[in-house]
């Protein structure tokens, strides 16, 4: 079995989800599930797994190191417009994260606690940041 050191715990939550849903219809919102699932499985490539947790959050598990420092381009990559039916959807996500190294008992469960405070903390410092 193979001990992944740096491993990365990301969580993602779409900014004002609500706002397109109700604006452009759940078409949209779902066409805007679909985009960020697809950027987010893009960024981990084949180092790792994403997956939509429910709503409008999702998380990945990336296990290779240059994924340490590609948050940035993953902030950028999910902030980018989504087009569906010549409309431009603006969007906007708040991105925490968590290395497995941090942890005293590296277990995914305090991964995604710390991803989860780390998320909610880029929330609270506005849109479109990473924290």
């Amino acid at each position: 079995m193979t001990r992944h050191t740096n491993a990365l715990v990301v969580l993602v939550d779409l900014d004002d989800f609500k706002a397109i849903n109700d604006t452009h219809g759940h078409a949209a919102g779902d066409t805007v599930l679909t985009e960020t699932a697809d950027r987010l499985t893009a960024w981990c490539g084949r180092h790792g797994i994403a997956a939509r947790l429910g709503g409008d959050e999702f998380a990945a598990i990336v296990t290779h190191p240059d994924h340490t420092a590609g948050l940035g381009a993953l902030q950028a990559v999910l902030d980018e417009p989504v087009t569906r039916q010549g409309h431009t959807l603006r969007v906007s996500a708040s991105v925490g994260h968590c290395h497995r190294e941090h942890l005293p008992v590296p277990v995914l469960t305090d991964a995604l606690s710390a991803a989860d405070a780390s998320m909610y903390a880029a929330k609270g410092h506005g849109r479109r940041n990473t924290h």
